[in-house]
């Protein structure tokens, strides 16, 4: 079945063509280079998996309830829509909203394996081109990943957002080779990072579990490249150039925050798009969701200087200024933690299934009877 026919509103269009411009890089000088990336390149390749083995497909997953996620937290709980709204509504909104998220996701996917693949080719460094090829296929597997859950599990998808796919269309047409850097691995893979772990860490369903932990486990690796590559190389600009990348921090920051509201879904329960956005903007729950989600971009952001007083104010109107603060490092962490812990128990309890299959073999072989002895008095004893 063609993934046209799991689309609530079909794409246009098959593809979308992004004009790009901006040079391809060689670089002659393959002895060595930063041992920081270099060591980051080599983990990159150590932790190659392969989604169709590590993730344990054969979980079911109700659609109508994908993630656990409670009523309160969804935008038209509490209104008039959703008191009108019989339970079979109810559950099929919650579809919509998990598909409508993870939708987002797989699009973005797809976005960070181009980026990704831009980086090998722009890129002056040789040790940086090595680190994103292993990004590029890092990025394929995550886009395929989605792309399964979403078609096999879920049975629907949404377009890509307006807003996300402005973000992705600005970082691939500039012609800077550090701007796929900045919008894809500080401000896309930022967003994806916390947007996985705030559902990583709240839903009980086991396959979604699965899925955003084992992500996540790469995405901190690509988070930690942006981090490097570009704190190194920020030193070395004027203040113009600096201010330059704060202005396209800014813009994507404040395209990302309008991003999370989903107002295609209310859409599509018959709420109009100016009604929805209000509903989005008032929703407690959603207010958190969207601070928390900047808790990976604005340390990162800091981290790597650029911090200027129009960019601060921004980050002070959002209400985020205080993040700056977080720790990127025991975030990173942790995501790898969760993701070790959660094989360490699939394993352990996998391989204490076999155990006890084997045990109870053994038992019903011995209750079979046995070759008995001519006069019927038991087994006949091994010679």
């Amino acid at each position: 079945m063609s993934t046209y026919d799991h689309y609530t509103n079909p794409p246009p269009s098959p593809h979308w063509q992004v004009p790009a411009t901006g040079a391809a890089r060689f670089s002659w000088e393959y002895d060595g280079g930063r041992d920081r990336l270099l060591a980051l390149y080599q983990k990159g390749k150590d932790k190659q998996w392969d989604g169709a083995k590590r993730i344990d497909w054969e979980l079911e997953v109700d659609p109508y309830d994908p993630l656990g996620t409670p009523d309160e937290a969804l935008a038209l709980y509490g209104t008039s829509y959703w008191a009108k709204m019989t339970q079979g509504q109810r559950a099929d909104f919650r579809r919509h909203a998990a598909s409508w998220q993870f939708s987002q996701f797989l699009h973005g996917e797809q976005g960070a394996m181009v980026c990704a693949a831009r980086i090998v080719e722009s890129a002056p460094d040789l040790d940086a081109k090595f680190y994103s090829a292993t990004q590029t296929m890092d990025e394929a597997r995550h886009a395929e990943i989605y792309a399964r859950f979403l078609q096999e599990k879920m049975g629907l998808l949404y377009p890509v957002n307006d807003n996300l796919q402005g973000l992705l269309g600005d970082t691939l047409r500039d012609s800077r080779w550090d701007m796929p850097y900045l919008g894809m691995q500080v401000l896309i893979e930022g967003l994806a990072l916390a947007a996985f772990g705030l559902i990583r860490d709240l839903t009980d369903k086991p396959l979604p579990k699965q899925i955003l932990a084992y992500v996540m486990q790469d995405e901190a690796r690509h988070v930690a490249f942006g981090r490097m590559a570009l704190r190194d190389y920020y030193k070395e600009l004027s203040d113009a150039e600096l201010r330059e990348r704060e202005e396209f921090v800014i813009e994507g920051c404040y395209l990302m925050r309008d991003r999370i509201k989903g107002v295609e879904v209310l859409e599509n329960f018959g709420v109009p798009r100016k009604e929805a956005e209000e509903l989005s903007e008032r929703s407690e729950y959603l207010q958190i969701f969207r601070k928390l989600l900047f808790s990976r971009i604005v340390p990162c952001v800091k981290d790597i200087g650029l911090w200027g007083e129009r960019l601060q104010r921004a980050y002070l109107d959002m209400g985020v200024f205080e993040l700056g603060d977080a720790s990127l490092d025991l975030l990173m962490t942790q995501d790898e933690e969760v993701a070790e812990q959660l094989d360490r128990e699939r394993f352990a309890a996998e391989e204490a299934a076999r155990v006890a299959e084997v045990a109870d073999a053994v038992r019903l072989g011995a209750e079979e009877p046995g070759a008995a002895d001519p006069d019927g008095a038991g087994p006949v004893a091994a010679a």
